[in-house]
């Protein structure tokens, strides 16, 4: 038996080093931090990229919106409307205004680049945590502590439905992307699917006993709904039949945030334990871990040309990294 010298040993140590390192890089890669300074005076819980994905709107704590060039992570400008701090926020899919909900019990709408006086919603008599517009640009569905999801003209506030969400506060809201119905979730550990023209309820989902909804997200087809929230999971649902399709469970801590790719090929969630984690919607494996945030990660959006992510976080920061999925 030949004897192996101690150098040819140590290479082969060396590449077999190296060979696992590139397989455990590809398994688990590091989003790649593009712009980190995106800073409000507090915690950072609201984020939404334009529809062009130009620009970056981002609201906090310290009762601010502001909007940001996505590229250089310049200030455009800073709304100052709100009297507390500003939970929802979301861009009209024409990309001039956006809509901000605050715990004033306010929704307020504005020109996102004018000093145009803005609409203010005054429907809600508690937290305004979540809205959504509708996908024609035409609405405007938002829920509330209050227990109610409400719909109403985007500009001139007429209320088009007014519904006891449930007997618990509404956290979660979104419209199908083909505009025919409106999911929410909260407090009361459900999921809730609306017909959007006539409130009609269609689905229910539990999504785990005694553990609030925090987040969920319509797949860019409509087929499908991803929720999440305080047991640290996530589910996927197939609308057309009931069916769970696939549990995640890669965070360590409560889900508060979640967002499908533009493709509809992948997940991203960002959690309690600090992280934002992008994976696949079919099978659960996880592709990317941004570990950029100091505290938790409250919201996130996708770039609509699905390359980049935004991330709000309680370490005051919105930072935008490469969503590179190998």
């Amino acid at each position: 038996m030949k004897v192996v010298s101690a150098a040819v040993a140590a290479c082969i140590m060396l590449c077999i080093l190296l060979l696992y390192n590139a397989v455990t890089n590809v398994a688990h890669s590091s989003g790649m931090a593009l712009v980190t300074h995106l800073e409000h005076h507090g915690p950072v819980s609201a984020a939404a990229w334009s529809p062009n994905g130009k620009y970056i709107a981002t609201g906090g704590w310290d009762h601010t919106v502001q909007v940001w060039d996505a590229n250089s992570g310049a200030l455009m400008k800073t709304y100052t409307g709100h009297s507390a701090l500003v939970d929802t926020l979301a861009w009209s899919p024409d990309g001039n205004y956006i809509a901000s909900g605050s715990w004033d019990h306010t929704v307020q709408v504005w020109n996102a680049f004018t000093d145009q006086r803005p609409f203010i919603y005054q429907g809600h008599s508690a937290e305004v945590s979540t809205l959504a517009w509708s996908p024609d640009g035409k609405e405007i569905a938002s829920g509330s502590w209050d227990h109610t999801v409400q719909v109403w003209n985007a500009f001139t506030g007429q209320k088009i439905l007014n519904r006891i969400g449930s007997n618990e506060f509404v956290n979660t809201l979104a419209w199908s992307p083909d505009g025919k119905e409106i999911a929410f979730g909260g407090s009361d550990t459900k999921i809730h699917i609306w017909d959007a023209q006539t409130g009609e309820p269609l689905h229910t989902y539990l999504y785990s006993i005694g553990n609030p909804v925090d987040a969920l997200a319509w797949s860019p087809d409509s087929k499908k709904i991803a929720f999440g929230g305080r047991d640290a999971t996530v589910q996927i649902y197939d609308i057309s039949t009931d069916t769970l399709l696939l549990t995640y469970k890669g965070h360590s801590k409560e889900v508060d945030t979640l967002a499908w790719s533009p493709d509809g090929n992948y997940m991203a969630t960002g959690s309690y334990d600090a992280t934002a984690q992008v994976w696949d919607a079919k099978t659960g494996a996880t592709k990317l871990i941004y570990n950029g945030h100091a505290d938790i990660v409250d919201v996130l959006a996708w770039s609509p040309d699905g390359k980049k992510i935004v991330s709000g976080s309680w370490d005051d920061t919105a930072q935008v990294w490469a969503t590179e999925v190998p």
